[in-house]
């Protein structure tokens, strides 16, 4: 197939639920996608459906998205940084609920880890749509050897399909993905398991099921296939959170058996202000700044400075370098909410860094 001349182009490898929206966020940012799945008849449809724009490879394209199951990651992109003749400056990255195992597999510095927070109930490529990721969370995983350059198009093209890029340690990402994603779905799994064998004997049980069983269960409807996977390239945060769990929910077992009123409102209360209290959906801050921080050309130096901003929940709406003509040095420039930016200056500064806040008029 001869591919059509278009600005900009990119590749998805995996065209379900997640590449398939990537693609369509990346198509509506004017990109040429090709996409690749192992399942031809998935690649047929998505082209036929205009998800992607062509089937197959294309060394010429900006940016590479594996979208695949985390046991598959590792090896496809192997076989991606194996081709010749692909463009230099090529910034292949993935979407895996995974990161550390990841990064320590993979070494090629053409590729960052990442990992969108969103998702649908929605099973495979027929869920897929090009608004999922607008006020997301996007995860990157830099390294000591990511190049600037790398991570700040990729961060900048994450930002334009209308996510929030966060920059994490790929460790920092495992441990606290348990928590928030990982053992609530096998919670909420649990809970449908535990509904479906009590209507095996009272067949009124699932009509009961309410808006709030029903809030707590949404995400058990997720698809099934890629969670063992998961599941086991992150066993050790997963069991350590549900060690968590099953202390807590042995407490308050025994809080329910003793009658203790006292003990349960006082669980449940702060469990009340914790659930109001959770951030809402979040939103590119209106007042922005420029912060320039000074660095010189050090392995890792880009990785602190983001996961520093990230420590701080300080959001890099967007992020670019300006070499300096001497040579082993340069400035980070970014873009960032007011609120927050002084306390990110102060950190850097204690940090060793230079940095100064600029207005944007």
């Amino acid at each position: 197939m001869t591919l059509a001349t278009s600005s900009r182009r990119a590749v998805v490898v995996g065209v379900g639920l997640i590449g398939g929206s990537v693609a369509l966020g990346l198509k509506a940012q004017g990109f040429f996608v090709s996409g690749i799945d192992a399942r031809r008849e998935l690649e047929q449809s998505a082209l036929e459906q205009g998800v992607i724009d062509a089937v197959g490879d294309d060394l010429t394209a900006e940016f590479v998205f594996v979208c695949v199951p985390a046991q598959h990651v590792v090896g496809v992109v192997d076989e991606i940084v194996a081709v010749p003749g692909r463009r230099v400056d090529v910034v292949i990255t993935d979407v895996c609920g995974v990161k550390a195992p990841l990064s320590f597999a993979i070494s090629d510095d053409r590729f960052i880890g990442g990992h969108p927070m969103a998702g649908s109930e929605q099973l495979g490529l027929s869920g897929a749509r090009g608004d999922l990721f607008i006020g997301a969370t996007w995860v990157l995983c830099p390294t000591p050897r990511t190049e600037p350059s790398r991570y700040a198009a990729l961060s900048s093209l994450v930002t334009s399909l209308g996510a929030l890029p966060l920059a994490l340690e790929a460790n920092d990402h495992d441990r606290l993905v348990a928590v928030v994603s990982h053992v609530p779905h096998l919670l909420a799994a649990t809970l449908m398991r535990r509904a479906v064998i009590g209507a095996a004997s009272d067949g009124a049980l699932l009509q009961l099921a309410a808006g709030g069983f029903r809030d707590m269960t949404r995400v058990a409807a997720g698809d099934p296939e890629i969670w063992p996977d998961l599941c086991a390239t992150n066993a050790v945060a997963i069991a350590a959170t549900l060690e968590a769990v099953i202390t807590d929910l042995t407490s308050v077992r025994e809080m329910v058996l003793e009658g203790n009123r006292t003990g349960l409102f006082d669980f449940l209360t702060l469990s009340s202000q914790a659930r109001r209290a959770l951030p809402a959906k979040q939103e590119v801050p209106t007042e922005l700044v420029m912060l320039k921080v000074v660095v010189s050309d050090q392995p890792g130096t880009l990785a602190e400075v983001t996961t520093i901003a990230s420590d701080l929940q300080v959001n890099v709406v967007d992020l670019q370098i300006a070499h300096s003509i001497e040579g082993g040095r340069g400035v980070l420039q970014l873009t960032i909410g007011k609120v927050g930016s002084t306390a990110l200056s102060e950190a850097l500064t204690k940090r060793g860094y230079h940095c100064f806040v600029e207005e944007l008029r």
